[in-house]
């Protein structure tokens, strides 16, 4: 007797893989064109989305699990800078002719696993054909407090420069996949490559950026680039001591073998890190609250008067780069 089931392969698809991910009423189960989410009183609703295309964020030959928590993470870790808590999502996946239903059901687990671990459910999404290559696109809702909202804009002279973290990780352990070695050990290599492949977003840190913070963003496209950003739209100046910028251990040796790498760690991206500026009179505020957060956070330097970002050495040169940071275009 023929299946009494007229549904689509796609509808299939969304029922078998994504519909148990949306456990929030307002995402209906999937089982219409939009969703609804009704903020809490007295918030405002904090909207961002980024994409990851096969062979630009990610390798092709990368696990599908991963895939899904990058795609993800990228979008917390902007929520995270703007003071935000995650709400919950969309994602529109455009899948190559390759990309099988065992791939499929891998991305999916890596959302549920990131959904869970964030408490960021599922509310909708998308799925298309493409000749390739695998994209993924996803829209993220976060929630403030009103009027609470970390801009960009607000950074004052005198403020202090803040990172979390430790920088160039990422950008080194795109290197590192690409083949590059530099004599590090096991666990350095492996350092750089998780860095690269699974951002660590200071979502636990939100509430010390809305209290403290008077600008934020988060590292995406190279510290120098980002900052720059944030000094242009809040129309400052800022100065950063480059030894002073926080390196892990394996970005450490990678320099040191290859003192060249510097620029790289500087400019190169991915880092997810979040930067931000603190008045001088919360600085020690916000470093106890990060402490309690049990996140990282570096003093580099300091915002002035003026115009665009500086970077200077231990002898107080001014240095220049080829390029300030990562550019799709």
């Amino acid at each position: 007797m023929a299946s009494d089931d007229t549904r689509s392969a796609e509808d299939r698809l969304i029922a078998e893989l994504f519909a148990p991910l949306a456990m929030h009423p307002g995402a209906l189960g999937l089982t219409d064109d939009a969703a609804f989410l009704t903020p809490g009183p007295g918030t405002d609703l904090v909207l961002t989305t980024d994409a990851v295309v096969a062979g630009v964020h990610f390798f092709p030959a990368d696990d599908a699990h991963d895939i899904a928590k990058k795609a993800l993470r990228v979008n917390f870790s902007d929520i995270a800078a703007k003071g935000a808590t995650p709400r919950g999502f969309l994602v529109s996946l455009a899948i190559a002719p390759d990309t099988d239903v065992d791939w499929l059901r891998g991305f999916a687990d890596g959302l549920r696993a990131d959904s869970e671990m964030y408490n960021c459910p599922l509310l909708g999404g998308d799925t298309d054909r493409t000749p390739g290559p695998l994209a993924i696109s996803v829209f993220m809702v976060g929630s403030v407090p009103n009027g609470a909202m970390v801009r960009r804009a607000g950074a004052k002279p005198r403020d202090r420069i803040f990172v979390t973290g430790t920088i160039g990780d990422a950008s080194l352990g795109l290197q590192s996949r690409k083949g590059a070695t530099w004599r590090l050990d096991h666990t350095q290599r492996d350092h750089l490559l998780s860095r690269y492949l699974l951002p660590r977003p200071r979502t636990v840190l939100a509430d010390a950026i809305r209290t403290h913070a008077s600008a934020a963003m988060d590292v995406s496209d190279g510290l120098v680039g980002d900052l720059a950003k944030l000094c242009r739209v809040s129309g400052i100046g800022g100065i950063v001591e480059v030894a002073r910028v926080p390196l892990s251990d394996a970005a450490r040796a990678v320099i040191a073998v290859d003192p060249a790498m510097r620029d790289l760690a500087l400019t190169g991206g991915d880092d997810y890190e979040i930067l931000c500026t603190v008045p001088p009179d919360r600085a020690a505020s916000f470093r106890a609250a990060a402490q309690t957060a049990g996140v990282d956070v570096t003093e580099i330097g300091e915002v002035a008067s003026g115009e665009g970002a500086r970077f200077v050495d231990e002898a107080g040169r001014v240095l220049t780069f080829k390029q300030a940071s990562f550019s799709h275009f």
